[in-house]
């Protein structure tokens, strides 16, 4: 493979609807051709702190993920080399021992919160999508979210939200709009923004696969 895989980032705020995008785009362009990495996988592991003290770290910060990791990741990608994801215990604030491999393919999802904020992330981007949901919305959302997947008490996801996701929001996520291609609203249920996207995705592979079968007949 010569060409340079579609790296395609999907942004927007807590709980706003990103991986129904994201599982949106994988369904409509094809699993088998998608290699999809979450960002949320890449935070710093905190096993050198107490469980206390990883607790009161600020997980909504540009600096609580190993953003230049998933950079050197996606480069990997794009030389068509497979690479050893992270995963993250959100239970106990830390990295697993195991890893996940993911496998080259001809178009890179990656999702996360903050993956503009980053502007050595953000230019690896060939689409920058933004979802966005109204507040009330996302912050239901997350508490559902936290209890059902993460082990998390009401109190907690209420006070984490107060404390370090609302203001993180507003100086870093929703300031990043701005760098979208496409804001898609109403959250994960516009199913017009989807297929647009997943129609521009598939137009772009085939122009690639026509350019790849053009040199290889120049060679």
């Amino acid at each position: 493979m010569t060409e340079k895989p579609i790296i395609v980032g999907v942004a927007g705020g807590t709980a706003s609807g990103k991986t129904t995008i994201a599982d949106a785009i994988l369904n409509r362009v094809g699993r088998d051709r998608v290699a999809f990495i979450q960002h949320d996988a890449y935070y710093r592991d905190q096993s050198h702190l107490p469980f206390e003290e990883r607790v009161k770290v600020n997980y909504d910060h540009p600096d609580s993920l190993e953003t230049e990791l998933l950079i050197a990741h996606l480069d990997a990608l794009c030389r068509w080399e497979a690479v050893d994801v992270p995963i993250y215990d959100f239970s106990l604030h830390t990295r697993a021992p195991q890893t996940r491999r993911v496998e080259p393919r001809p178009v890179i999802l990656v999702e996360g919160i903050l993956i503009f904020a980053e502007p050595a992330l953000r230019e690896r981007f060939d689409i920058k999508i933004y979802v966005d949901a109204d507040p009330d919305l996302r912050v239901i959302r997350r508490i559902q979210r936290d209890i059902a997947e993460r082990g998390r008490t009401v109190e907690s996801v209420i006070d984490q939200y107060l404390r370090t996701v609302r203001p993180m929001h507003i100086e870093f996520v929703e300031s990043c709009k701005r760098y979208a291609d496409v804001i898609i609203p109403h959250g994960g249920f516009n199913l017009i923004a989807i297929d647009m996207i997943a129609t521009r995705i598939m137009s772009m592979l085939q122009q690639e696969n026509a350019n790849g079968a053009q040199n290889s007949s120049h060679g």
